[in-house]
């Protein structure tokens, strides 16, 4: 039988959506038990967090001085030590996820399996591959420990209001010193995080520039969303790359998205697959977006924006 082992992602003393995520595709190998493990300077806020998610048995909580901030090399051997007796280790396949957790299959000796997007046996999955246009499944050698990258954005967030016990966990092992933190540079925003929005709004190339992005931000406001952008839009210098959705940028999965001046190449049809509806806004009826588009409106986005705010309110 399986017992899952999930990493917890979390910033600023709040909790990942992600790792609600990894929950979901954790509870889809009918596992024993699904335990979460938070690796911070003080764990115990945040494990009462994690301990809320539904399915999970147990939380193990690991305090200590060096796990102020997420460093792969400072956590990998914590994770490696606690991975004993666990046949599975998830972590989300996040920038936080894709950097600990091929450290943590490489010590534990073992290949890992990225983007899991569906489980088909205890050692059997799917991923995509080719930027998503083809789906391959990933056969482990039974008996081995599974580690692998969640794809967050085909699995839903686990429910809350779960109970389960937080352990405080201690891990004697030697950590290394040769990466040290200096410091996170981020972007700022009083809008939703882009990752784990419920509605994006993105521009394109057809916006034309900086100063034109600023009637996607209205429009973003209006309905409560992240805002999002092409990598056209992007290499343009029309907004930050953090802002980038597609297979270069963020993989997102929400509820609703809006794709105003983007024609719809293949790499940004990968980051937005899985999102639930999509509405495209371009001026060229024949753009590839409305080949995989919900909802279409073929216009100049500079008239139809405006119209769309006042009918909002």
């Amino acid at each position: 039988m399986s017992n899952v082992l999930i990493v917890a992602e979390h910033l600023n003393g709040k909790l990942n959506a992600a790792t609600a995520r990894c929950v979901s595709a954790a509870a889809a190998l009918s596992p024993t038990a699904i335990d979460i493990v938070v690796l911070a300077a003080d764990a115990n806020a945040i494990a009462a967090q994690a301990a809320q998610i539904t399915s999970v048995r147990k939380v193990l909580a690991v305090s200590h001085p060096a796990n102020a901030n997420a460093i792969a090399q400072v956590q990998t051997p914590q994770i490696a030590q606690l991975a004993s007796g666990y046949s599975h280790v998830f972590g989300p396949s996040t920038t936080f996820g894709k950097d600990l957790m091929p450290a943590v299959a490489a010590l534990l000796g073992v290949d890992q399996v990225s983007d899991l997007m569906a489980v088909e046996g205890s050692h059997s999955f799917k991923r995509p591959i080719y930027a998503g246009n083809a789906i391959i499944t990933v056969q482990m050698p039974a008996g081995t420990t599974v580690v692998a990258t969640v794809r967050t954005a085909s699995w839903p967030e686990a429910a809350s209001g779960g109970s389960a016990a937080v352990e405080a966990t201690a891990v004697d092992v030697p950590l290394p010193s040769h990466t040290r933190y200096i410091g996170l540079a981020g972007a700022s925003s009083d809008r939703p995080d882009l990752q784990s929005a419920r509605r994006v709004v993105s521009g394109g190339r057809g916006v034309g520039s900086a100063e034109n992005f600023r009637i996607i931000y209205g429009l973003a406001d209006k309905l409560g969303a992240a805002v999002g952008a092409s990598r056209a839009a992007v290499d343009a210098g029309y907004v930050p790359s953090d802002l980038q959705v597609g297979q270069t940028g963020k993989i997102i999965a929400p509820e609703l998205y809006v794709a105003v001046g983007i024609s719809g190449a293949i790499q940004h049809l990968t980051g937005i697959k899985d999102a639930g509806t999509i509405v495209a806004i371009n001026k060229d009826g024949d753009a590839p977006i409305f080949e995989i588009a919900d909802i279409g409106l073929v216009g100049d986005l500079f008239k139809v924006l405006p119209e769309l705010e006042a009918a909002l309110g």
